[in-house]
């Protein structure tokens, strides 16, 4: 059992500045309920520019749920410049510390707080950069480095404390080793190459990409696709609801499916339709 300090403790069990601001001049949300752990964080500022309100709702842990607490009584008063300033470290140690295995949790409060600062600003979100790295929870090599620039990390299992990368099926830690040595000065940097999995690996990263990235998308739009088989390199998928019957369906499933799947599994995937 991990070890929490009582303002951990105090801000888990009354959490402060809980909800959402309606009319916010900046919102912020990451994570998922998929990976475990979500956040949405609002603030509204006053004539002078300043933070005057800050709220959040949050899907996990007492960790997150202290540290998102923490994090809205940290950000009141503050500029906006002042508020970009706020370190995941910040929040640690405002809650006295926290368990290095739940480092992830403040990591994930600058990451909402750093969106709602891009909203307020107008810029537009932009796509994780880098290559994805983690396959389980889609985190890249460049949100792996900055994790161990900024926080000194050492081991693969230091980066899962903080990003959650290789806290999965593993595929990843050699990888994750890369980039470590590489930041550390110990190798060179390293370069993308093919992965190469087994045909079950495979099959489970593609079923984990319909249910996390695909599906969610197509039943906004009332359709759905069902995974049927996978030979080798061609992935073979029945598309239901609005999508089987769209004139426009095999623009969807090579536009949209097929490139997503090349994209987080593998390059070489083809996806073909069966009646």
């Amino acid at each position: 059992m991990w070890e929490y300090t009582d303002k951990v403790k105090d801000h888990f069990l009354n959490p402060r500045n809980v909800g959402v601001i309606e009319d916010a001049d900046g919102i912020g949300e990451v994570g998922s309920l998929a990976c475990g752990d979500a956040l949405k964080l609002t603030f509204k500022l006053d004539e002078t520019q300043r933070i005057k309100d800050a709220k959040f709702q949050t899907f996990g842990c007492a960790s997150a749920i202290a540290s998102s607490s923490a994090l809205t009584e940290m950000i009141k008063g503050l500029t906006l410049d002042e508020a970009a300033k706020v370190t995941n470290e910040d929040i640690a140690q405002y809650l006295g510390g926290l368990p290095k295995e739940k480092m992830h949790c403040s990591v994930m409060g600058r990451d909402a707080l750093e969106k709602a600062i891009a909203y307020y600003r107008g810029e537009a979100e932009k796509k994780p950069e880098g290559r994805i790295v983690c396959e389980c929870f889609g985190v890249t090599d460049m949100e792996i480095e900055r994790a161990v620039r900024e926080n000194n990390l050492q081991t693969i299992e230091d980066v899962t404390d903080y990003v959650k990368a290789g806290g999965g099926c593993g595929n990843c830690h050699d990888a994750i080793q890369e980039i470590i040595d590489a930041v550390r000065g110990k190798g060179p940097v390293p370069k993308e190459k093919p992965l190469r999995l087994t045909n079950i690996q495979k099959i489970k990263l593609i079923e984990e990409t319909l249910d996390r990235e695909i599906k969610p998308a197509l039943k906004k739009d009332g359709g759905d696709i069902e995974l049927v088989d996978v030979d080798g390199d061609r992935v073979f998928v029945k598309l239901h609801g609005t999508c089987a019957t769209c004139a426009a369906s095999q623009v969807t499933l090579k536009g949209y499916v097929e490139s997503k799947l090349q994209e987080l599994v593998l390059p070489q995937l083809v996806v073909e339709e069966v009646q």
